[in-house]
C-alpha cells in the first residue's frame, strides 16, 4: 500500500486545506493506519429527466425515502447545474470537461445536418478526453456501469472501451422499461450491450430493478480482489416512455387531481420550508403551460394519470436505490462509500402526442388507452404542464437553458466520514464538471493534465467540491469566474450569483437576459437594464467561451423537438418505408407471376 500512502501524502501537501481536513477526519474515524489503507468506494446514482423538486428532500410529494436518507447523511446542493439534455451532461460528468470539448456539442437525436462532423459536434464521447473511470481503474479500482450510456454505440465508444471493467449498457437515449424494445419511431432496436457485445434482457425485466440487480452482481463478482469499486448506476427512470409497475402507479391515483399549477405552487412552498429556495421565491407561468381548469374532465383525468405514472416510476427507482444501499450495509461497504445522486437534466416537456406524426406513431405501436398509461405496452409522457411542476419553482425544463432545464438536485454523502456536514445545504454554484475532480480528490486518485498515456488530451476544467462538502468554503467558484454553456442554441454564462441566459423558441425569443439566481432562482426579474456594465461584461465572457469551444450558430427556425422528428424520419422512418416498399414490390411481383401462371394453367392445350 506504499503507493496509496504516497497519494494520501500528495493530497495532504497540496495548498487546498479542505483536503487536509478531510483526510484528517478519515483518520479520526478509523485510525491513521487504517485510513491510509481503506480507500472509499464510489457509487453514482444518475436519474434521467428528473426535475429540480422531484425528490422529497427538495420539496416533492413523491415518496423518495432512500434518496432523502442520503440527503440526511450528506450534503444537498441547491445551486447545482448540468446540461439541458442527457448525453452532454453525461459527457461532462464522466470527464470533468465541457460538453463541446468532450464531443457532445449536440446529441445525434437533436443535431442539425449542418453541424454534423464539425469540431466539438462528434455526437459521441471523443478520444480527446479521459473518463474518471479510466483514472479510477489506473488506481486499482474495480469499475462498473449499468444502465443508460448514450455516449456512443461503436465498440471503441462503449463503456468498456472508456475505463469500465464491466458494463451492461444502453447506447440509446431511452428504451422500453418492461421489454427489450426501443422507443418506437426513434430507434430500430434497443441497443443493449454487455462488455461490448449485444445483450439480451431477462424475461422479468423492469429497468430500475435490473440496473441495480446487475450492479450488485458486478460488485459481488469482484469482491475477492479486495479492491474498492467505482460504480455508475444509470436509471432509465423517468425518461419517456414513463412506465412503472401497477402498484406504484396506484399510490398516486389521486395525487395530481388538482393539476400542475397547484402542484408547482405546493412544491415551491415545501422547497422554501426546507431551505432549498428562498422563502416566497417568485415563479413565472411557462407560456407552454395550459390552464388546468380549462381542460375537460376527461383531459384532466388523463393528465393526472400520466403524472401518477411518473410519480410511481420515480418511487420505484428510489426503492431500488434503497435495495442497493441495504446490500452495501449488509456487506459492510456502506459506511465507506461515497454516494452521488443527481439527474442529467430537468423534466421532459415533449409530448409525442402533440403532433400528427407523433400520434400516428404512438397509435401504431402502443396501447394509448388513457386508462393504460404507465403500464407495460403503453407510451406515456407528462408534457410541458407537468414538466413545469416537476421543475418548480424554476423557469423552463429539459432542453432549455432556463434553471428548470439546467438546475437539478445533487446529493453527496459519505456516511461514516465526520468531515461531511451531514444534513446541510450548500447554496452556491456547482457545475457538473466539478463531480469528477471531487470524487478523484475524495479517493486520493490523481487527475491528469494535458497528456494521458503519452497522448494530448483536454485537461479537466471542473473544481473539486470538497471545500463545500466540509464547510471550509461556501463556494469553489470565484465570483469573477465565468462558466459558459451552450446546447442547441440555448446558452448561459454563470458568474458568481448571476446568470446570463438566452433561449430560442419555444421557451424564449433569442434575447439575452440577466438574473440573480441566488435570490431569484425562478428567473423572474431581468436585471439587464439595471446592471448594464455586468450585462455587457457577461456577454463578452460568453463570446469568449463560444469562440474557445467553437460553438456554432443554429439554423434558422431550429427547435430540438422538431429536429428529433426530422432525424428520426431520416434514420428510422424512411429506411422502414423503403424496406416496406421493397417488400411490397416483391409481393406484387409474386402475385403478378402467380396470376400469369394461373391463367396459363387454365388455357386449354
Amino acid at each position: 500500500m506504499r503507493g496509496y500512502r504516497n497519494l494520501v501524502r500528495w493530497v495532504a501537501d497540496r495548498p487546498a486545506r479542505p483536503a487536509v481536513a478531510l483526510l484528517g477526519a478519515i483518520a479520526l474515524a478509523s485510525g491513521s493506519s487504517a485510513a491510509e489503507k481503506k480507500r472509499p468506494n464510489i457509487v453514482i446514482l444518475l436519474a434521467d429527466d428528473w426535475g429540480f423538486s422531484d425528490i422529497g428532500s427538495f420539496g416533492s410529494e413523491i415518496r423518495t425515502p432512500n434518496i432523502d436518507a442520503l440527503a440526511k447523511a450528506g450534503v444537498r446542493f441547491s445551486d447545482f447545474h448540468v446540461a439541458g439534455s442527457c448525453s452532454p451532461t453525461r459527457a461532462m460528468l464522466q470527464t470533468g470537461i465541457s460538453n463541446h470539448r468532450a464531443g457532445l456539442g449536440n446529441m445525434p437525436e437533436t443535431i442539425p445536418p449542418e453541424h454534423v462532423g464539425k469540431p466539438g459536434y462528434d455526437t459521441v464521447l471523443n478520444d480527446r478526453v479521459v473518463t474518471m473511470a479510466s483514472l479510477f481503474r489506473d488506481a486499482s479500482y474495480r469499475t462498473y456501469l449499468t444502465g443508460k450510456w448514450h455516449l456512443g454505440k461503436t465498440a471503441d465508444k462503449l463503456p468498456t472501451a472508456r475505463g469500465y471493467d464491466h458494463a451492461f449498457s444502453l447506447a440509446d437515449a431511452g428504451a422500453d422499461n418492461f421489454e427489450q424494445r426501443p422507443i418506437e419511431g426513434l430507434y430500430d432496436t434497443a441497443d443493449w450491450t454487455e462488455d461490448g457485445r449485444p445483450a439480451t434482457l431477462p424475461r422479468n425485466y423492469y429497468s430500475s430493478r435490473f440496473v441495480v440487480d446487475k450492479m450488485i452482481a458486478y460488485i459481488e463478482a469482484g469482491r475477492s480482489s479486495g479492491k474498492p469499486f467505482f460504480a455508475s448506476v444509470n436509471f432509465l427512470a423517468n425518461h419517456i416512455p414513463v412506465q412503472a409497475p401497477d402498484a406504484y402507479i396506484a399510490r398516486y391515483r389521486s395525487a395530481y387531481d388538482k393539476g400542475w399549477t397547484a402542484t408547482r405552487a405546493a412544491r415551491r412552498d415545501r422547497a422554501a420550508a426546507l431551505g432549498i429556495v428562498p422563502a416566497g421565491a417568485p415563479m413565472v407561468t411557462m407560456g407552454t403551460t395550459r390552464d388546468w381548469n380549462g381542460l375537460s374532465p376527461g383531459q384532466r383525468a388523463a393528465y393526472a394519470r400520466a403524472m401518477a405514472a411518473y410519480g410511481g416510476m420515480a418511487e420505484a427507482a428510489d426503492d431500488q436505490i434503497g435495495r442497493l444501499i441495504a446490500h452495501l450495509k449488509a456487506t459492510g461497504d456502506y459506511d465507506n462509500t461515497v454516494f452521488v445522486f443527481t439527474s442529467d437534466n430537468g423534466a421532459e416537456p415533449i409530448d409525442p402526442m402533440g403532433t400528427l406524426l407523433g400520434r400516428l406513431n404512438s397509435w401504431a405501436h402502443y396501447d394509448m388507452d388513457p386508462a393504460e398509461q404507465g403500464r407495460r405496452g403503453s407510451f406515456t409522457a407528462i408534457g410541458p404542464g407537468w414538466a413545469s411542476a416537476a421543475s418548480s419553482p424554476l423557469r423552463g425544463y429539459k432542453f432549455s437553458a432556463g434553471e428548470g432545464g439546467l438546475r437539478t438536485p445533487l446529493i453527496m454523502a459519505w456516511p461514516a466520514n465526520p468531515a461531511f456536514r451531514a444534513g446541510t445545504i450548500a447554496g452556491r454554484m456547482a457545475y457538473v464538471t466539478d463531480i469528477a475532480p471531487t470524487l478523484l480528490a475524495l479517493a486520493g486518485v490523481p487527475g491528469h493534465g494535458t497528456t494521458y498515456r503519452g497522448k494530448p488530451v483536454e485537461p479537466m476544467t471542473g473544481s473539486s467540491l470538497v471545500p463545500m462538502l466540509t464547510g471550509a468554503a461556501g463556494s469553489v467558484h470565484p465570483v469573477t469566474e465565468p462558466i459558459g454553456y451552450e446546447l442547441s442554441g440555448n446558452a448561459a454564462l454563470f458568474r458568481g450569483d448571476y446568470k446570463l441566459v438566452r433561449n430560442l423558441p419555444p421557451t424564449g425569443h433569442g434575447e439575452w437576459h440577466l438574473y440573480d439566481i441566488v435570490s431569484d432562482p425562478g428567473e423572474t426579474r431581468d436585471l439587464g437594464a439595471a446592471m448594464p456594465a455586468l450585462f455587457r461584461t457577461m456577454q463578452a465572457d460568453y463570446a469568449a467561451f463560444a469562440a474557445r469551444d467553437q460553438v456554432l450558430p443554429m439554423p434558422a427556425g431550429y427547435t430540438a423537438a422538431q429536429q428529433i422528428n426530422d432525424n428520426a424520419m431520416h434514420t428510422v422512418l424512411v429506411p422502414k418505408l423503403t424496406r416496406g416498399l421493397a417488400v411490397l414490390v416483391v409481393l406484387v411481383a409474386l402475385l403478378a407471376g402467380a396470376r400469369r401462371w394461373w391463367r396459363r394453367k387454365r388455357v386449354p392445350a
